[in-house]
């Protein structure tokens, strides 16, 4: 195809579109793959990570795309559900807009874990998460100037070091959070670094709290499956328009990739799957017979391979 033409054409086509259609196959795909990855802790409630990941952009090409004076960028802000591994909002901002700013964005499930990190620290939208019934994980700063309440015995052989209910104390965060905090410190002998968490969670055991913060690295490798895999970090056209439309149909093709998987009840990965597709874009058979070829061939060959080693 003519990249010139493929330019123009991403330059016109109407992004929402594409982000509707990632809707739809979000509500599709989800209900799938509910008890299918690692997520091992016993919680009914839904729990979400929330994190952004910026895709570099050369400022003189993508004027619009501020970020610092002399790079532009664009910021994927994404909300994954951590039990099913599938991103339920994704928003699209020039590389300057603040991590923080995509709470405004979302609307809080009564219940619901939501997992961050510390950029995302921000007193009066943690009160609006509690106000609205759902929970939020983060790390929590050094600086935190804060009154111990009340602290609770731990199994320090977890590594659990502090469960305490705080109150802030500081002149601008006590009025922005009037609310009691859960403060627990971590050490992680794996990496020798102690972590802080805070929660307005005072229900779930400590340790569920700390592994709630592990799981959140699943989003920063949803994030690099997307830029190894799909065409997201290189662009067909300049404008907001065009940038936006190959992301979301990026977007679009992990969750169709994701439904095959499960409808076709595969057991490849989805890389197997992509890489099987892009080599076979042309190729009038069904999808279907070319993952099942695939599956015979790998174990004709993984069976062959272990007849070799045994003849030598």
């Amino acid at each position: 195809m003519c990249r010139i033409r493929n330019d123009r054409a991403n330059e016109n086509r109407v992004w929402r579109i594409y982000a509707d259609f990632a809707t739809y196959l979000i509500d599709l795909v989800r209900p799938l793959y509910v008890d299918d990855n690692d997520f091992d802790l016993d919680l009914d409630n839904p729990v979400y990570a929330l994190d952004s990941t910026t895709i570099d952009l050369c400022l003189s090409m993508f004027k619009w795309a501020k970020f610092r004076k002399a790079k532009g960028a664009v910021k994927l802000h994404t909300l994954l559900d951590l039990k099913t591994d599938i991103p339920v909002f994704i928003h699209i901002s020039d590389g300057k807009t603040h991590d923080v700013n995509a709470l405004d964005l979302i609307e809080f499930e009564n219940g619901a874990f939501y997992v961050m990190d510390k950029a995302y620290i921000d007193f009066a939208r943690f009160y609006q998460i509690t106000v609205s019934g759902a929970f939020f994980v983060t790390r929590g700063k050094e600086n935190l100037s804060f009154r111990r309440l009340y602290s609770s015995k731990v199994e320090k052989a977890t590594g659990l070091r502090c469960d305490q209910t705080i109150k802030q104390t500081g002149y601008k965060s006590s009025k922005l959070y009037p609310l009691y905090l859960r403060r627990i410190k971590f050490y992680d002998a794996d990496k020798q670094r102690t972590l802080i968490f805070l929660t307005n969670n005072f229900e779930v055991d400590t340790m569920t709290i700390a592994l709630l913060y592990k799981h959140r690295r699943q989003i920063e490798l949803f994030f690099k499956w997307i830029k190894q895999h799909l065409r997201i970090k290189t662009f067909w056209g300049t404008s907001t328009n065009a940038v936006k439309t190959q992301v979301w149909i990026a977007v679009c093709t992990y969750l169709l990739i994701a439904y095959a998987k499960k409808q076709l009840k595969s057991d490849l990965s989805l890389y197997e799957i992509t890489q099987i597709i892009s080599v076979s874009t042309f190729d009038k058979t069904t999808l279907n017979e070319l993952l099942t070829n695939f599956s015979k061939n790998a174990e004709i060959k993984d069976i062959c391979n272990q007849l070799n080693l045994f003849d030598l």
